[in-house]
C-alpha cells in the first residue's frame, strides 16, 4: 500500500459490515434515549433561573429593547432568515418572547422536544404591520414508523406543527402572501376534508410558492450583475422568503395516535433488543429502496421549520443573556431601515436591499 494514498484511499470495505450494522444502530438509539433523559431532566433543573433571568429582563430599563437586541446578534443559523423587512418588524414591535418544553410537566415527566414559542409585540398605532398582540406557535415532537414495499421498517421522528395566522394591516404583508396561503390551505383542509392535492387552496399555495421563488431567483441574478454587491454580503434568507413565513411551518402529517403507536411499537422492539432477541425488520436505511410519498413537500411555506425552531430554543432562548450584553459591544441592525423605504419594498415587491441593512453579526457553525 502506497503512504501516499487519502484516507478514503485507504479504507476497504466499500459498506459497513454486516455484523457492525445492528450493533451500530442500537448504539445510536441507546445514545438518543440518553441525550432526550438528559434533556428531560433539565427542564425543572433550569426553571428556576429561567425565573430569575425574567426577574432581571423586566427591569424597566432592560425590558423595552432586550429581545430586539438579543435578535440583532442572533447567531447565523437564525439571523440568516431575517430579511431587512423582517428586521424592521422585529426592531419596531417585538417585546417579549418565551420559549416552552410544554408538554414536560413539574416533575420532569413528559416529551421534552415539544416546543412553545410565545411572541408578544406592540399593538394599535405603535404597530403599523399587524394587529396580533400575540402569537403562540406550537410544535410536537412526533414519530412515524412505515414499511417499504419491500417490508423493510422505516422511521421517522420531528417536529409538526399547525399554521399561525397574521393579521396584516393593509399592504404591510412581509410574507408577500404566503403565509395566509399557508394558513388558508390548513383551514380548507379541517373544513372539506379529502385529498389535500384536489384543494384550491393548495394549487394557490403552491402558485404562491412559485411566484415567490422565481422573484428570488430574478433578484439574485441582478444581485450578480452588480459589479458594486459586496461578496460577504447575506441580506438574503436561504429561501427569499420572510421569517414571518416559520409560522405557517407544518412538517409532515402524523397525529399523535399515530405517533403514541410508533412510540409504542418501538418500546416494545427495544425490550427485545435489551434482551438480545434478533430482529428480522431491522430499520431501512437504503435510499434505492422507495421513498414515501407526501404531497406537502411541495407546498411548506418554510421548509426549514423545524431547524429554525430548534436553534431559537437551544441557542438564542438559552443564552439570551449572552447575545444582549454582545448587542452592546457591536451594536444592532433592527432599526436601520425607515418605514418609507419598507412601504415601497412591499408595494413594489422591490428585492434590491443591498443599502437598507449591514449584518455584521458575530458567525458560527450550527449545532448538531
Amino acid at each position: 500500500m502506497s503512504n501516499d494514498q487519502s484516507l478514503s484511499e485507504r479504507i476497504e470495505f466499500p459498506t459497513i459490515p454486516l455484523e457492525a450494522q445492528s450493533k451500530i444502530a442500537q448504539l445510536q438509539d441507546q445514545f438518543v434515549r440518553a441525550e432526550v433523559e438528559q434533556l428531560r431532566a433539565s427542564v425543572p433543573l433550569l426553571a428556576p433561573l429561567f425565573k430569575q433571568r425574567d426577574e432581571i429582563i423586566n427591569h424597566p430599563e432592560v425590558k423595552p429593547d432586550f429581545w430586539v437586541r438579543v435578535f440583532s446578534t442572533a447567531p447565523a443559523e437564525i439571523d440568516e432568515y431575517i430579511l431587512p423587512t423582517d428586521a424592521t418588524v422585529l426592531g419596531q414591535t417585538l417585546k417579549d418572547m418565551k420559549v416552552e418544553r410544554f408538554e414536560v410537566n413539574e416533575k420532569g415527566q413528559g416529551e421534552p422536544r415539544s416546543l412553545r414559542f410565545t411572541f408578544s409585540f406592540s399593538t394599535g398605532e405603535e404597530n403599523p404591520f399587524f394587529e396580533n398582540s400575540e402569537l403562540v406557535k406550537e410544535f410536537y415532537w412526533r414519530k412515524q414508523i412505515t414499511r417499504t414495499a419491500s417490508g423493510k421498517r422505516r422511521t421517522w421522528e420531528g417536529l409538526v406543527s399547525d399554521p399561525v395566522r397574521i393579521n396584516w394591516k393593509k399592504d404591510m404583508d412581509v410574507t408577500k402572501g404566503l403565509l395566509n396561503a399557508a394558513c388558508d390551505l390548513f383551514d380548507a383542509e379541517k373544513k372539506k376534508g379529502g385529498e389535500r392535492s384536489k384543494l384550491p387552496e393548495f394549487e394557490a399555495l403552491v402558485n404562491k410558492l412559485s411566484e415567490l421563488e422565481a422573484e428570488a431567483m430574478k433578484g439574485q441574478m441582478g444581485d450578480d450583475d452588480d459589479e458594486d454587491e459586496d461578496e460577504d454580503d447575506d441580506s438574503s434568507s436561504p429561501a427569499g422568503i420572510s421569517f414571518f413565513n416559520w409560522f405557517g411551518y407544518r412538517g409532515r402529517d402524523v397525529t399523535a395516535e399515530q405517533s403514541k403507536e410508533a412510540d409504542k411499537e418501538d418500546e416494545e422492539r427495544w425490550v427485545k433488543i435489551s434482551k438480545g432477541e434478533k430482529l428480522d425488520d431491522e430499520d431501512e436505511e437504503d435510499d434505492d429502496d422507495e421513498e414515501l410519498d407526501d404531497d406537502f413537500d411541495e407546498c411548506e411555506a418554510f421548509p426549514d421549520g423545524e431547524e429554525l425552531a430548534i436553534s431559537i430554543a437551544e441557542d438564542l432562548w438559552t443564552d439570551a443573556m449572552k447575545y444582549y450584553v454582545q448587542s452592546f459591544e457591536i451594536g444592532g441592525d433592527l432599526d436601520d431601515l425607515d418605514m418609507e423605504e419598507l412601504e415601497a419594498d412591499m408595494m413594489e415587491h422591490d428585492h434590491d436591499h443591498d443599502e437598507e441593512c449591514d449584518h455584521s453579526h458575530p458567525r458560527k457553525k450550527v449545532r448538531t
